[in-house]
């Protein structure tokens, strides 16, 4: 059984995390971190995580990115691996996370759904035939309208497989009305749609010469990061220290 510290246990994220992990029997929540303080769900909710007295294995953290530095500290003087979901990290966050993870055992991801991260491995497949064969790269993503940053962390990370996998002269562009001119063949385009309540649609285009091949992924809600956090979690309880992604989950189950 893996026991769980989950950290903005009152926030949409947190609820849904919880409802997931009520249903799952490998899991137990024992303890939530929330600056209110208010007890929503059968585990005791501190206010802060230096006064939380509850055993555990590991943290889920769904907080916000002016709470993660807290975070680090706490996993770097206890030694408590976590499950960094949080997004909107600063570049000195996300060093910072790197640095922690020398001593203590960290996994961050740029998005936790099990489905888009193995879109990832599909698109390095795809990528390492069409790249050379002159195909065009192109992703449009798709939120709801109340996502401030654009593109998408997950957008960013399509991208950059893409681009590792393509080669190095390959860059992004993200705003075309700017120019008027042909389109470079090393260009990457990113496009962002932002509208009513849609949770989030990935969608990534190789355009050739007469054929076209579609890369897609729909998260028609919000459990599905839930269920990724969770299968997170207990595959990084146990583990000393190291920095891990989604991809080291997935390989886990293959």
């Amino acid at each position: 059984m893996t026991k769980i510290i989950m950290n903005g246990c009152n926030g949409h994220m947190g609820r849904t995390i919880t409802r997931i992990a009520d249903e799952n029997d490998n899991v137990e929540i024992v303890a939530g971190i929330d600056l209110n303080g208010e007890k929503l769900s059968h585990y005791p909710v501190f206010k802060d995580l230096d006064d939380c007295d509850v055993e555990a294995d590991v943290i889920i953290d769904f907080s916000s990115a002016d709470a993660i530095d807290h975070l680090l500290d706490y996993c770097e003087r206890t030694h408590m691996p976590a499950v960094i979901c949080t997004t909107g990290l600063s570049d000195e966050q996300v060093q910072r996370v790197t640095e922690v993870a020398s001593g203590t055992a960290m996994l961050r991801a740029a998005n936790m759904s099990l489905g888009i991260n193995t879109l990832f491995k599909l698109l390095e497949s795809a990528t390492n035939v069409l790249a050379p064969a002159g195909f065009d790269m192109e992703i449009v993503e798709k939120h709801h309208n109340r996502k401030v940053d654009a593109p998408s962390g997950t957008a960013l990370a399509l991208a950059d497989v893409l681009k590792a996998t393509a080669g190095v002269e390959h860059y992004y562009v993200y705003d075309r009305s700017k120019t008027r001119e042909k389109r470079d063949k090393n260009e990457i385009g990113i496009s962002a749609v932002r509208g009513g309540t849609i949770v989030g649609e990935h969608e990534v285009i190789f355009a050739g010469e007469d054929e076209v091949i579609t890369i897609k992924h729909t998260a028609y809600s919000k459990a599905v990061f839930a269920k990724g956090a969770v299968e997170a979690a207990v595959f990084l309880a146990g583990k000393d220290k190291g920095l891990f992604d989604m991809q080291d989950v997935i390989a886990s189950r293959i």
